[in-house]
């Protein structure tokens, strides 16, 4: 669901809805497509999963094939980006200290996320009112990739309490999001998601940096 789509209600869309649907494979971006325009057209709270699935032209069912929730379609590029994490981190230098991979870590994510992929919940959550909702939807995701980040600083440096590697992975994580939000809210002069992130998580990571790389630990 990115800005750059410029999706809304078109004349092609409803030729679609007149035949009851449109008559074509289903996929996520199909319902994605959908869930956008209906989301432009009558707002996030007022459109259900029938409604999209019906606009996409397939099956209830076909809908929890793709999607556990409504709500994942907010975050649909997002999660596509956030699933490289677990690669990112196999692939982190054994030689960097652990301050330095962690920030490493999070721009190298960031770095793997499409420029033009910006969430259409944000860049239209007035109209969709989405804002409320992309927001209560991340809160699981944050904490997946916080505790992503905090097994691996633990097996990074092993010898510091655990309280404070969770609250590096906690804070990085925050870090990183700010970020990307301010990064997704700045329109279309918006500059390098990387870069943004880089901005954000350096300082913190850092901040840590003389507990998580201390020598004998």
């Amino acid at each position: 669901m990115t800005e750059s789509d410029g999706r809304g209600t078109t004349a092609s869309s409803e030729a679609s809805r007149a035949r009851g649907g449109r008559p074509r494979a289903s996929s996520r971006r199909t319902l994605e497509d959908a869930a956008s325009e209906l989301f432009l057209e009558q707002g996030y709270a007022q459109t259900t999963i029938d409604h999209i699935a019906q606009r996409a032209g397939v099956g209830r069912n076909t809908f929890f094939n793709y999607f556990a929730a409504k709500s994942d379609l907010l975050w649909l590029d997002a999660d596509e980006t956030l699933a490289a994490l677990p690669t990112i981190l196999e692939d982190a230098p054994e030689t960097s200290r652990p301050s330095a991979a962690l920030e490493h870590a999070l721009v190298a994510l960031a770095a793997r996320h499409p420029h033009r992929a910006v969430p259409i919940a944000l860049s239209q959550r007035e109209p969709m009112a989405t804002h409320d909702e992309f927001l209560a939807a991340g809160l699981g995701r944050f904490l997946r990739v916080a505790r992503a980040l905090s097994d691996f600083l633990a097996q990074r440096a092993p010898g510091v309490d655990g309280a404070l590697v969770r609250a590096a992975a906690n804070a990085s994580t925050a870090a990183a999001a700010t970020g990307a939000g301010a990064w997704a809210m700045a329109g279309v002069e918006r500059g390098d998601l990387a870069d943004e992130v880089r901005r954000a998580v350096a300082p913190v990571c850092r901040g840590f940096a003389p507990v998580l790389d201390a020598p004998g630990r």
